[in-house]
């Protein structure tokens, strides 16, 4: 079994979530902000979440704050925000950490697993995506820059 799915992580309403819920999915992990230049991106993420959910991806949105103080509200601001504002379906979760000491254990196995550009394992800006396989691989690492529709064909092709 992949060392990711003995990860917990906390849904946005602050239940604990075992990542073994996910094994057998294809998953988009993205780290979000609700004021950030790249925040229409939700927009993208959630037609790609309901183009592929029932052929097995799960897009998961992890609000960071930790780029610019641009992910400032609480976790029940947040979910308002993406739900009144993008009409998010996909799973949301507890604001964490995806650099530094206290980097959440999700995003240390994701980032050591991928690393970014000349091997840094550092989170550059909010909405990187690392993109998992159904056995717990992460098969890429796309930057902020990257718009969800520019990789559905990658989703596609490990659905």
């Amino acid at each position: 079994m992949s060392e990711l799915f003995k990860i917990d992580v906390h849904t946005i309403d602050g239940k604990v979530q075992s990542m073994n819920d996910y094994a057998g999915k294809v998953l988009l992990v993205v780290n979000v902000a609700s004021r950030c230049g790249f925040t229409p991106q939700y927009e993208g993420l959630e037609a790609l979440h309901r183009q592929y959910k029932d052929q097995g991806l799960v897009v998961m949105g992890f609000p960071c704050n930790q780029f610019a103080g641009q992910e400032p509200g609480t976790d029940s601001e947040i979910a308002t925000f993406c739900e009144t504002r993008f009409n998010v379906s996909f799973p949301m979760f507890a604001k964490l950490k995806v650099n530094g000491d206290d980097a959440h254990p999700l995003y240390q196995y994701l980032k050591g697993e991928k690393p970014g550009v000349l091997g840094t394992e550092a989170v550059k800006w909010n909405f990187t995506k690392f993109l998992v396989d159904r056995d717990g691989r992460v098969v890429n690492r796309y930057g902020s820059a990257d718009k969800p529709e520019t990789i559905a064909a990658d989703i596609a092709a490990l659905l």
